[in-house]
């Protein structure tokens, strides 16, 4: 499908009224790239950084059990309200001052639930912040806007391989800050970071007057339209969405198999494993750069390649796969385990830029929505991933999580190989 078909139906998702052009990229530099990365990176901690901090949560603030898994899940929920109902409106609002304000509120109520001595004023608090935090998702379109479109690709990368290092850290982080200062601390540091970010962006970032006129009913009535009309992004949603299965259903169930014999990790053990996956998004900005140079569809096969070998590889290293034993070769498992992390990683994130940058090439007009859409996809098929892991666990320990996982890229994989694909290499 040509370029000019799919940026016309994207065009025609919403009843709205050409004002202004909005594709006149200003120049992004280097510096101002890695602020971008950084910035994502940074608010993205807020999403998963609760995770490990339940317990200290729940016990200090007297949650009832049913409720303590709520710390760790509200957030995520208000990021996925966050995506549908305050992402689209980067094609409604000048995006300069939208950021500004949805980063101050982010802080806020960062400050608002490390201060919090109620659960009730917490849990909302988080929900909030969660919601807030969906401001990455105008940044990496800002970032693509101010970059020329034959380097687009590069510049979705360098801003994608921060955030994908963000979610990495974001754990260990958490355990190290709360283990020194409190789990209030963490809070209160998150809460002054973004504020410090929300001053700089408005000191940095050009205007950006969204090319349409519409309204925010109808904003958000496009998104079902978008969906429907734009395979550029059903392909790659859908594929971002079952990588994105397999990262969760790792990352999710490898504390609790390390957990056990022959490894036996305590909690430092884990955060130096998470450290050591982290290595995977230094691909993140080659990706980019391969679909800019028109090799998309090659580096996306090598990426799903790299999955399932590193499932291969991850399943050998901790359920005896292949003839191998664990217990027999304690060191040279967890070798294998954190090559396998690093494999993995570096296949999804090769996966998510490439599609990221497929969609951002298409109707700048609808450039928050079609960021919304395929964010919201892709954590849909995390949540479904890490749910299926924990059943995997219960019933089948680590083996069932590595089919899981298999299963999920497999799928990835196929959908590339036998999905429509576009003709122009611009776009994979």
């Amino acid at each position: 499908m040509s370029s000019s078909v799919n940026t016309r139906k994207c065009e025609a998702a919403a009843p709205e009224r050409s004002v202004a052009a909005d594709d006149a990229p200003s120049a992004l530099t280097g510096p101002m790239t890695v602020f971008f990365a950084a910035a994502v990176g940074v608010i993205v901690m807020n999403l998963f950084a609760a995770q490990p901090l339940t317990g200290p949560i729940s016990r200090s603030l007297h949650l009832a059990p049913g409720l303590t898994g709520l710390a760790a899940t509200l957030p995520q929920l208000g990021y996925a309200a966050g995506l549908v109902l305050l992402v689209p409106l980067c094609d409604l609002v000048e995006n300069r001052r939208l950021i500004v304000c949805v980063l101050g509120c982010c802080a806020a109520c960062l400050a608002t639930a490390a201060l919090a001595h109620s659960g009730t004023v917490f849990l909302l608090a988080s929900f909030l912040a969660g919601a807030t935090s969906s401001v990455i998702q105008m940044l990496v379109p800002m970032a693509a806007s101010m970059a020329p479109a034959h380097h687009r690709g590069r510049a979705v990368g360098n801003v994608m391989s921060g955030l994908m290092l963000g979610i990495l850290l974001s754990r260990p982080a958490a355990s190290l800050v709360t283990g020194l200062a409190g789990w209030r601390s963490f809070y209160l540091i998150a809460a002054l970071v973004d504020a410090i970010l929300l001053v700089v962006l408005q000191a940095r970032l050009p205007m950006r007057k969204p090319a349409v006129e519409t309204t925010y009913p109808a904003l958000l009535g496009s998104l079902v339209t978008l969906l429907r009309v734009e395979p550029v992004l059903q392909q790659n949603a859908l594929s971002a969405s079952l990588v994105m299965g397999a990262f969760s259903a790792f990352w999710t169930a490898i504390g609790l198999r390390l957990g056990q014999p022959p490894f036996g990790f305590g909690m430092n053990d884990l955060a130096l494993f998470a450290l050591a996956g982290a290595g995977g998004v230094v691909v993140t900005p080659f990706a980019g750069r391969a679909g800019d140079r028109g090799i998309g569809r090659q580096v996306l096969f090598a990426g799903h390649v790299t999955m399932l070998a590193a499932w291969l590889v991850i399943g050998a290293a901790g359920a005896g796969w292949l003839g191998f034993s664990p217990g027999a070769h304690r060191a040279v498992a967890i070798c294998l385990l954190a090559a396998g992390a690093i494999a993995l990683d570096a296949g999804v994130v090769t996966d998510q830029t490439l599609g990221r940058r497929a969609i951002n090439l298409l109707s700048a007009s609808a450039r928050g929505r079609l960021n919304g859409l395929f964010v919201g996809a892709f954590f849909v098929g995390g949540a479904l991933g890490a749910m299926l892991a924990g059943l995997a666990w219960t019933s089948a320990g680590w083996p069932g999580v590595c089919a899981i996982g298999f299963g999920f890229t497999g799928l990835a994989f196929v959908l590339r190989r036998v999905g429509p694909q576009t003709r122009d290499d611009v776009r994979l």
